[in-house]
């Protein structure tokens, strides 16, 4: 493995870009351009899952490789994520590191070459993350949540995101991303790869911008939905000791989005409604949240009251996911753009 003084930076051959996307006009033109602009990637691939904006034709004029999901499977970025890899391996087969970038997001200039330091110099990390930051945070209140959700403490981590530069062969090993998973196939990665030895590391450095572009309620509630979904079957997958992934989440969504408001139903009946007074729980758990980040994070307020509220759409795409298992049924996407 190279030291941190190795001239990776000056062999392009050793690093590839993958970026995936739908439909994301200028914001993928954004985000291929920044990978290009680097000066230190061998290969960028862009993998399109049935767009039906210049998104193919777009990749293909700036030289990019580009790979066409089949849709005729079942969607996942996992799968996505997957192919472009294996098509960044065919390109560059002394591949070293991979860029994955999801295609609303932009690299932001001086990222590649500190992650790319900082894993050469550290070859017991498999990956490498940074500061993924909303482009537009005050457009909504829901793109600001996203922002504070991207702000992690920077040293060893648990997991990753979407974005990360991945070591090629701690890839390889660990047999890629799980590909039928519609959700939370970072995290899920992660936890094998740290069984393997591995180790997952946040930089404190500027990594790319990203537009949520959620505008609409109905939006953050299917995303919330869609992270209850990933927290239910990461627990089903992983929630044994001593891992327990993700099954402190799952327990939350469950009690506060379905077994208390369900039981207080319950006793409102047995007590001609006066037991609706237990919903109080709601606003003091919302208050508590508060009081213990007012002094931490912008917009403490809507991010204690959105946090608490989230439980709902949470426990309903954990209940989603636990029936689909329970009945064998194929695993679709939850979209929220």
């Amino acid at each position: 493995m190279p030291d941190a003084a190795s001239p990776l930076a000056a062999s392009p051959a050793l690093l590839a870009v993958v970026a995936i996307g739908r439909n994301e006009g200028q914001r993928l033109q954004a985000c291929l351009a920044s990978a290009l602009a680097s000066g230190q990637v061998g290969a960028v691939v862009y993998v399109d899952s049935g767009s039906t904006d210049n998104s193919v034709s777009m990749a293909l004029g700036l030289g990019c490789s580009v790979v066409n999901l089949d849709m005729a499977q079942p969607f996942t970025a996992a799968r996505a994520r997957n192919e472009g890899f294996a098509r960044a391996l065919q390109l560059l087969p002394k591949l070293r590191y991979v860029q994955f970038v999801d295609g609303d997001c932009e690299l932001v200039d001086g990222w590649l070459a500190a992650a790319l330091a900082f894993a050469g110099a550290h070859p017991d990390v498999a990956a490498v993350c940074g500061r993924r930051r909303e482009r537009y945070p005050h457009n909504s209140i829901y793109n600001q949540l996203c922002d504070i959700e991207w702000d992690t403490p920077a040293g060893p981590a648990k997991s990753c995101g979407g974005d990360v530069l991945m070591r090629a062969d701690a890839l390889q090993a660990a047999g890629g991303y799980r590909a039928g998973l519609i959700a939370g196939e970072e995290p899920e990665l992660c936890v094998r790869l740290r069984a393997a030895g591995w180790r997952i590391w946040r930089l404190d450095h500027e990594m790319t911008l990203h537009d949520a572009a959620i505008l609409r309620f109905g939006q953050w509630w299917n995303r919330s939905k869609r992270a209850g979904y990933a927290f239910a079957h990461g627990a089903a997958l992983h929630g044994a000791k001593p891992e327990q992934h993700w099954v402190r989440e799952t327990r939350s969504a469950w009690l506060w989005g379905l077994w208390l408001p369900c039981s207080m139903l319950c006793l409102a009946l047995l007590t001609h409604g006066w037991a609706l007074g237990l919903f109080l729980a709601y606003p003091l758990q919302a208050l508590r949240i508060y009081l213990r980040n007012r002094n931490k994070l912008p917009a403490a307020g809507w991010h204690a009251v959105f946090l608490v509220l989230g439980k709902f759409p949470e426990a309903q795409g954990a209940l989603r996911s636990w029936v689909q298992r329970l009945g064998g049924k194929t695993m679709t996407l939850i979209e929220y753009k």
